[in-house]
């Protein structure tokens, strides 16, 4: 993994280690280490279903801005979550959850071991507080999903 000279001296959110444990709850998935980035490749043949997640711990998302960048491929989509701002991982659910803010907005990036992924994109970060049975369906689902996103700000605030 190649070192940066950049601007941001704060330190990297993700590591060798935090990939290997991200890799672990993705089936054992296979980690290919690259000169300025991790690649995981997560397959589940029996529904033939494969993802790839590249996961950069630096990245230039603008002539004046870097952070962390975590881009899936899969066979029909291309989904990127810039300025990752951490992961929580679900050994439950077998899913790791990717979450970004910004200005009161929410973004989390759902990676599941069976090879499936989900965008949560731009949600009011308010969601989190909000009593979710008091929601409709298709809202509640992704205050669900988004809700392992306040240890994360916690954390960081």
């Amino acid at each position: 993994m190649a070192d940066f000279d950049r601007k941001d001296t704060r330190p990297p959110i993700f590591s060798e280690t935090d990939i290997k444990a991200i890799a672990r709850i993705l089936n054992n998935a296979e980690i290919s280490s690259l000169q300025d980035h991790w690649r995981i490749k997560v397959d589940n043949p029996e529904e033939r279903r494969h993802l790839s997640i590249d996961i950069y711990p630096r990245a230039s998302l603008s002539e004046k801005k870097e952070g962390a960048l975590v881009a899936v491929y899969a066979a029909n989509s291309h989904i990127q979550l810039h300025e990752c701002r951490g992961y929580m991982i679900s050994d439950e659910l077998g899913e790791v959850t990717f979450i970004s803010d910004a200005e009161g907005k929410l973004s989390g990036l759902v990676i599941e071991r069976e090879a499936a992924c989900s965008l949560y994109a731009n949600a009011d970060k308010d969601l989190l507080s909000d009593d979710f049975t008091k929601l409709g369906v298709e809202v509640m689902l992704s205050g669900v999903a988004l809700s392992l996103a306040e240890e994360i700000l916690d954390k960081q605030e």
